[in-house]
């Protein structure tokens, strides 16, 4: 049973930044697409951001020009770096498969907020 492990939340103030991380355990981890999903209170779970294995990307039209997805295969870690925080991305952060094949993580907060 894989296990996705989200780390890097936080409380930053309007236009900062945050780097998320997601170590997956097991050696299969490459052959994946990943992709980073949030909900925020009172919403549905949406993705905002996918990489296939090869390094090809794809994001949210909310996100695109502020969020970089990338991944390192050897350390079955995929990442999420958020530039020009807004308020509306509060939510709680997770990484999953594209479509989410895995056992859901408990996610990583991030909170907006001046």
């Amino acid at each position: 049973q894989v296990q996705l492990v989200e780390s890097g939340g936080g409380l930053v103030q309007p236009g900062g930044s945050l780097r998320l991380s997601c170590t997956a355990s097991g050696s299969i981890f490459s052959i994946f697409i990943m992709g980073w999903y949030r909900q925020a209170p009172g919403k549905q779970r949406e993705l905002v951001a996918a990489i296939a294995s090869g390094g090809s990307t794809d994001y949210a039209d909310s996100v695109k020009g502020r969020f970089t997805i990338s991944r390192d295969n050897a350390k079955n870690t995929a990442y999420l770096q958020m530039n020009s925080l807004k308020p509306e991305d509060t939510a709680v952060y997770y990484c999953n498969t594209r479509p989410s094949l895995l056992q859901w993580g408990q996610g990583t907060q991030v909170t907006v907020s001046s």
